[in-house]
């Protein structure tokens, strides 16, 4: 059996995840609290991030991506390559800044979501689909939870019905059930 390791409300394990509904691959789930992280997973990914996909043969991936790609057998075009890149590090350099302030040095939140907004008035002109789509859509649930009555109030009609139906889409309430804490006693 393939094995994921996971945690619910990280956006990277999110979209792994997705691929992996939308596909119906099957994979024991092991849910991680990411301070209590389990020795299997860190042996097979020193890192120690999620998510990780250990195949059956021992193969291990442990990019989000690389898991969407594998479980979907996607190769991305140049195009679904650009969004990916800006979601993964403009928009998430600024994503970061805004909802965790705290964590940076002389760090202007209020700067951080203009500059993430950049990013979103681009989806608003062209909004991602198919495999896309669920690579970027749970950084902008994000971004939109953490202050959602601001998100809400914004000119982007075109990007809230997007967003209203990614998160009221069966695949992604089957994507984040509630599962307790792996043990290795499991």
């Amino acid at each position: 059996m393939h094995i994921l390791y996971s945690f619910r409300r990280c956006p990277y394990a999110m979209r792994a995840r997705m691929a992996i509904v939308r596909t119906e691959f099957e994979v024991e789930h092991r849910e991680v609290i990411l301070r209590d992280r389990p020795a299997h997973m860190m042996d097979i990914s020193p890192k120690g991030t999620v998510p990780v996909l250990q195949l059956a043969d021992g193969t291990v991936i442990e990019e989000s991506l690389e898991i969407m790609q594998h479980v979907l057998n996607w190769t991305l075009s140049s195009h679904e390559k650009e969004w990916i890149d800006r979601n993964d590090n403009e928009f998430k350099f600024h994503l970061d800044r805004y909802k965790y302030p705290n964590r940076y040095e002389d760090v202007d939140e209020i700067e951080h979501r203009e500059a993430a907004c950049s990013f979103i008035k681009s989806l608003e002109a062209e909004l991602p689909s198919g495999h896309l789509s669920d690579a970027i859509f749970p950084f902008i649930r994000q971004f939109a939870n953490h202050d959602r009555d601001w998100f809400d109030n914004q000119p982007w009609p075109k990007v809230h019905t997007w967003l209203s139906q990614q998160l009221s889409s069966e695949e992604f309430g089957m994507c984040m059930k509630k599962h307790k804490q792996w043990m290795p006693s499991e």
